[in-house]
């Protein structure tokens, strides 16, 4: 499966920044060298993205990329890391746009306690290092993907997992997940054993809109939201406000003749943001691009508009939590 960011098609709704002086720090975009499933997003192409708004900062979170091709396998993803490194380093060259301020890398947690070694390695790889995401996202259905080593839903119950995530909350690194919808009362186990571990769930959960998905819309957000509102009583659980673009969540943008304008994004996704907002609180939510993967479907600018105008109705000291402070306080950002 591959999927194409259609620049030309995105051109054809372009917005004004909405409140261009408000400071953004974008908690989750990737990189990739062009590949099979996505195509090159590079500095440059993210720096171009972010231009509109004031973005200060980002964080990228692992997506397979540059793993070492040689050497113990389990040692590999640092690969990751370094590379990430030398791309943050190229953007401190060029102060006034988005600066890479932390990486979450990725590690075999299956290893149990040898998985220590791993973590390590990422923190002398680089100073960005925050933590670690071994998505656990899986499902029977052909038309969801699954783009991880894993193979049933329950990841999070893994002996072996649970030896090698033990590890994460003695060296202060967090933990994002990343899984769909019905996996979500399994995470809520996971967090509830390690109470003292940052645990950071991704893309709200993935309420999914393929396959046997399709058309349940409703359904489905009831179920989302009685998990979410579990999850949320666990105070070490945060949570990213994104991802709903991706293809697979079933709303048909990228299928659309014409891309969505930001107030078409409100009106869509909107009782998503609001609900988790009003479960977790602006202190545990952060909004989230997940560039590129959410741009198969809407534009950088277009999507923050959308952010933007969702937050507005909060007050100013919400606002900034979900826009920056939650993400600067969980990925221990600079300013």
């Amino acid at each position: 499966m591959k999927y194409s960011v259609r620049e030309d098609w995105l051109a054809q709704v372009v917005e004004p920044a909405f409140e261009p002086a408000w400071e953004v720090v974008d908690p989750h975009h990737h990189f990739f060298s062009s590949g099979d499933f996505f195509q090159r997003y590079d500095l440059d192409r993210l720096q171009a993205d972010t231009a509109a708004h004031r973005v200060a900062q980002t964080v990228f979170v692992q997506c397979g990329e540059h793993h070492f091709a040689t050497g113990p396998e389990a040692l590999r993803p640092v690969g990751e890391t370094m590379w990430v490194d030398g791309i943050a380093t190229a953007a401190r060259s060029r102060p006034d746009t988005a600066q890479v301020g932390a990486i979450v890398g990725t590690a075999e947690l299956r290893l149990g306690a040898e998985v220590g070694k791993v973590l390590d390695a990422h923190a002398l790889a680089s100073r960005l290092f925050r933590g670690i995401r071994l998505a656990a996202a899986y499902d029977d259905a052909e038309a969801v993907p699954v783009m991880t080593p894993v193979t049933d839903a329950a990841l999070y119950r893994d002996p072996d997992f649970r030896a090698g995530f033990a590890l994460l909350e003695e060296r202060g690194l967090s933990f994002d997940a990343w899984h769909y919808y019905h996996q979500t009362p399994l995470l809520g186990e996971l967090a509830s054993a390690f109470p003292r571990t940052v645990i950071v769930l991704d893309h709200l959960g993935t309420p999914l809109g393929v396959g046997p998905y399709a058309g349940r819309h409703d359904e489905i957000f009831t179920v989302w939201a009685r998990d979410l509102d579990a999850l949320a009583r666990l105070p070490n659980v945060y949570l990213k406000l994104g991802g709903l673009a991706m293809p697979w969540n079933g709303f048909g943008l990228e299928q659309r003749d014409l891309p969505p304008t930001s107030d078409e994004i409100v009106a869509l996704h909107g009782r998503y943001y609001r609900h988790a907002i009003d479960t977790f609180g602006a202190s545990r939510c952060m909004f989230e691009s997940n560039f590129p993967v959410d741009k198969f479907s809407v534009s950088y600018t277009v999507l923050w508009n959308a952010f933007k105008k969702i937050a507005s109705a909060y007050p100013a000291a919400e606002r900034k939590a979900l826009l920056a402070g939650t993400a600067k306080q969980v990925y221990r950002l600079d300013g």
